[in-house]
């Protein structure tokens, strides 16, 4: 992913160029076409990310290359010493699917230009290092077995391609234009750009129906690199051939066209309301980590605990979207002790409480959220759930609700939850022992 200090960046392309947009399309598909296209993923609400590749190693970021300026050569022993022996992706699958999430996107390939999967077009990838599998294939066979959806991310930037030309992201960056035409003598970005096709071509080909392709990302300007420099329209056009009910991202920095992009992705952000494109609501999906980095870091500290993650997920299908959430496996090829404690911490509230999320959107202008509280809603049951993020002592005060409650019930238990209403209002009657859920859900069969 992205270092920190490119996100402001990048996200103020993607985000606010497309509102200036005067709705042009690329393609003739209609809003009610792409939302039946869309319609597994908004019910699905809860995905997977997994950033897995040779960073593993260092165990030091997924940008390690790039922080520590190192070169090709410096990186290469990572290359020659991958060698991920526990890899178990039946393992990987099934703790996805307990811990409630419906689909799964891997790295493909990262920025470091490794590739997990078997390419014709390049000797940077798993089949060569000592493990010698086409480790994507695998993934694909797994995930689909536990039935989840799967999807691809991969790096438009790749720093270890010699036609990929040196810029501003790149390990080797420089300050000036003049030392930059100096290091790129030689090398043809043409080259690289049919490179790029071609292996999106082989990932779309080879590995059977893709629900989700994740590329990474645009940065147009000054030493950058934007649309025309990858080629976007054609390579959005070949993706949309190859696989037509394919999801794409939006960081192909075709933000000018309503289509260029089917879903926003707001990265490590909590978004105040559902983001907007277009002039109207635009289908999103916040990509998140346990902890700071993408790619696994063995020293990290600042690991989210079971209640931010939850409020995470609840929070961001309260305003309309999805959550990727990030895991990355070890050199080893296992998940960290850490990651696995909190998707069973995940898994055993979802295996309750998962109604509230999976089918759930934004409720109703008409219902608002009692302090400490998020709000999902169900537009195919027209139930609406009340997520106790600070249990209330004795009673649950609902403003405004007068009327429009016709049953209330614990949703971990189906158990009835007393209500009486005064003034406009409705009282809830809780018991004083809060349920063993570390965030108690209310269900609200509605009038």
């Amino acid at each position: 992913m992205k270092k920190n200090y490119f996100i402001a960046l990048v996200m103020s392309i993607l985000m606010i160029a497309p509102t200036m947009a005067q709705n042009k399309k690329l393609g003739n598909e209609t809003d009610e076409q792409k939302a039946k296209r869309l319609e597994w993923w908004t019910d699905a609400r809860f995905g997977m990310f997994i950033h897995w590749g040779l960073y593993a190693l260092p165990a030091r970021h997924e940008w390690v290359k790039n922080n520590e300026r190192m070169t090709t050569e410096q990186y290469e022993k990572y290359f020659e010493l991958f060698n991920p022996d526990l890899y178990n992706p039946k393992e990987w699958a099934r703790k996805a699917k307990q811990a409630g999430m419906k689909y799964a996107v891997i790295t493909s390939k990262h920025h470091e230009g490794f590739c997990l999967f078997d390419s014709k077009y390049t000797d940077y990838k798993a089949t060569n290092t000592p493990i010698k599998k086409d480790l994507i294939k695998e993934f694909v066979e797994a995930f689909r077995a536990e039935g989840l959806k799967v999807g691809f991310y991969y790096s438009l930037i790749d720093w270890h391609h010699p036609d990929f030309t040196i810029d501003r992201c790149h390990p080797q960056r420089v300050s000036t234009k003049e030392e930059y035409d100096k290091l790129n003598e030689g090398k043809d970005f043409k080259k690289y750009r049919e490179y790029l096709h071609n292996q999106v071509r082989e990932l779309l080909t080879n590995y059977g129906k893709i629900d989700i392709i994740w590329y990474d990302f645009s940065y147009p300007g000054e030493n950058g690199k934007g649309n025309e420099d990858w080629g976007s329209k054609e390579l959005l056009a070949m993706t949309r051939k190859l696989q037509p009910g394919i999801m794409v991202d939006n960081r192909l920095d075709l933000g000018e066209y309503e289509d260029g992009q089917d879903f926003t992705t707001p990265e490590q952000e909590k978004v105040e309301k559902w983001p907007e494109l277009f002039g109207k609501k635009f289908a999103w999906e916040t990509c998140q980590t346990f902890s700071g980095s993408w790619g696994y870091h063995r020293d990290e500290t600042s690991w989210k605990d079971t209640k931010q993650l939850l409020v995470l997920l609840i929070e961001t299908v309260s305003k309309g979207g999805n959550l990727l959430l990030n895991v990355g496996p070890t050199a080893r090829g296992d998940f960290d002790y850490r990651a696995d404690e909190a998707l069973e911490n995940i898994g055993k509230w979802m295996s309750h409480n998962s109604p509230s999320i999976y089918f759930c959107t934004e409720a109703p202008e008409e219902y608002k959220a009692p302090e400490s509280t998020l709000l999902t809603y169900n537009p195919k049951t027209k139930r609406l759930y009340v997520h106790l993020l600070d249990y209330p002592l004795g009673k649950l005060r609902l403003p405004g609700y007068k009327g429009k409650v016709k049953y209330a019930q614990f949703l971990h238990d189906n158990s009835e939850i007393r209500f009486r209403e005064s003034g406009d209002n409705v009282e809830l009657s809780l018991p004083v022992l809060k349920p063993n859920y570390e965030i108690p859900v209310i269900e609200l069969i509605l009038n």
